[in-house]
């Protein structure tokens, strides 16, 4: 009998999905899926609990190159490419940028399209969503990157650029590499800052997003605005 095959009924999560949805599975139960079968003395939700145990989290096995994936025993070259399209997918299914002439509304818009792209970043990026009138995108710019603790912004070049398309007002939004979203003061003066020169430009800056793998925080949601 195979390993998969020693689980028991309840334990077998591709037909645990089946009659309870893939939001009741766990993580190991997910990444067994993916993973297939087990093998030898060794079932395969115990190989992807230990994959998940030695690689941290899901964003240490998304951060995982090919040949660190294969080293866990049990994952080779076919497995291991399996995990990266099905991680890739999911960025791709939570990042979608936003398209010109979308409406985008509220911070939870600004997480959902960003989040994928730069919660995982290793260096912080500070981006900006250009939009009209009725709130509906113009377009999108990454403003500057820069390290692991911080990013330099110039209110000039942001405004310039601002300025030129016309826009009439502005969605700021920035990673924090360290996972947790919480503004920092640097954070608090640059938006400060921005906020000045909208006003003198007659741009207005609707929310600053601060996004993380722990959540986001939202300027105008707390009234910082």
């Amino acid at each position: 009998m195979s390993a998969l095959l020693a689980l028991s009924p309840d334990a077998r999560p591709r037909e645990r999905l089946l009659a309870r949805g893939p939001s009741a599975l766990s993580d190991a139960e997910l990444l067994a899926i993916l993973l297939g079968s087990g093998r030898q003395g060794q079932n395969v939700i115990e190989i992807a609990q230990d994959l998940l145990a030695r690689l941290g989290d899901l964003r240490g096995l998304g951060d995982a190159a090919e040949a660190e994936l294969c080293t866990q025993a049990g994952v080779g070259p076919a497995r291991a490419a399996v995990i990266q399209a099905a991680l890739e997918l999911g960025r791709r299914a939570t990042g979608t940028r936003p398209e010109r002439g979308r409406f985008l509304g509220n911070a939870a818009d600004v997480w959902t399209h960003y989040r994928a792209r730069l919660a995982p970043s290793p260096v912080e990026e500070f981006w900006m969503l250009a939009l009209d009138v009725r709130h509906r995108v113009l377009f999108e710019s990454c403003v500057a990157r820069g390290s692991l603790t911080g990013v330099e912004v110039h209110p000039r070049d942001v405004f310039r650029t601002l300025i030129r398309s016309a826009a009439a007002s502005v969605i700021f939004c920035h990673n924090h590499p360290s996972g947790d979203p919480s503004p920092s003061r640097q954070d608090m003066e640059l938006t400060a800052r921005l906020r000045q020169v909208g006003e003198l430009c007659g741009i207005g800056v609707l929310d600053h997003v601060v996004v993380a793998t722990g959540g986001y925080v939202s300027f105008a949601d707390r009234g910082w605005l």
